[in-house]
């Protein structure tokens, strides 16, 4: 036997085949971020396919996030007059008729000396008139009196203490001075309007709350309406081997996108209601001297309340879109 024929009598092993070949890291996230992408613009150009539908549901959400928004800065300003009102926690202290100069001041002096008390301001009774002559607009008609009926005034102020308000003591002591004929201390409209405005944040909130209930619920059945028009594009891809995030994730996008449109939206329409309401507001305040302002919504409440709603948006079709596809049965 030759060794031609012995290399024909030898069994013939089969090769190996060779092994699959190891997708690296970087390409894995490459293409991962390429069907996020794809998902983005994708959601998007489906949304501008059918704009008279799109833009009815912008509609619906813009109004519901506006609303709590609209609350919320109307509260902000209250706020602010009622920080305003806090600060100026100040005590008119009417002084009789026929008191002289000199007692005044030996009783503005006394104030001063005291623990509870920050500063004491002294008007005399021909300030008070110059004043009252300023902003009542009865100039004129001052000028016919003959003598001054206004007394002399103190302003005090009472030290801020974290653990007690001292007012309410000071003011009792005050009122039974003999030089003292009224003190006016507004604490009752003070705390009046503090519990006014707790209840009105605590009504904001849940407004807030529910209007965001809302908004979620119209995201999700219109992404409920959107998986169902293309139940068997999703039964095919799931046929294909698509697995669940897959096949959410457009709808996931477009929940974004809806969210995102309907907070800028409401941002507009916060703006219009402001542009609207501009000129009576600049006539109240100029009615108080100036002594509030208003001010409207900044930067950073709108880029806040855009991305909460894009979040909104984004959770309502995660809802949705998990109940009709999780479980491979689309509707």
């Amino acid at each position: 036997m030759n060794r031609r024929q012995a290399n024909r009598l030898k069994p013939v092993v089969p090769a190996r085949p060779p092994a699959p070949p190891r997708t690296p890291l970087g390409s894995s996230l490459r293409a991962r971020r390429e069907q996020h992408l794809y998902s983005l613009f994708s959601s998007l150009g489906r949304l501008a396919a059918r704009p008279w539908a799109t833009a009815l549901t912008l509609a619906v959400l813009s109004l519901a996030l506006a609303f709590p928004l609209l609350f919320w800065l109307l509260l902000d300003n209250a706020r602010d007059l009622s920080g305003s009102v806090e600060d100026a926690r100040a005590i008119s202290v009417f002084l009789k008729p026929n008191l002289d100069a000199d007692a005044a001041n030996d009783l503005a002096a006394r104030l001063r000396a005291r623990d509870d008390v920050a500063a004491v301001e002294l008007k005399s009774p021909a300030q008070g008139l110059e004043e009252f002559r300023a902003r009542s607009g009865f100039a004129e008609a001052l000028k016919v009196l003959h003598y001054n009926p206004l007394p002399a005034v103190l302003i005090v102020s009472p030290r801020v203490v974290s653990t007690s308000d001292p007012a309410p003591a000071l003011v009792a002591e005050l009122g039974r001075d003999a030089n003292v004929d009224i003190v006016q201390y507004d604490a009752q409209w003070r705390q009046r309007l503090g519990a006014i405005l707790a209840v009105t944040q605590r009504g904001g909130v849940l407004l807030a709350l529910l209007l965001g209930l809302a908004a979620l619920l119209v995201v999700g059945n219109t992404v409920r309406l959107d998986i169902q028009g293309r139940g068997e594009e999703i039964a095919v891809m799931q046929l294909l081997g698509a697995d669940n995030g897959f096949v959410r994730r457009p709808f996931l996008y477009s929940g974004f996108w809806y969210g995102a449109f309907a907070g800028v939206l409401s941002i507009v329409l916060i703006g219009l209601v402001e542009w609207a309401l501009a000129a009576p507001l600049a006539q109240l305040v100029a009615s108080y001297d100036r002594r509030f302002s208003v001010h409207g919504v900044s930067a950073t409440v709108m880029f806040a309340a855009v991305a909460a709603s894009a979040a909104l948006g984004w959770l309502g079709a995660w809802i949705a879109a998990s109940r009709h596809i999780a479980l491979g049965q689309p509707r």
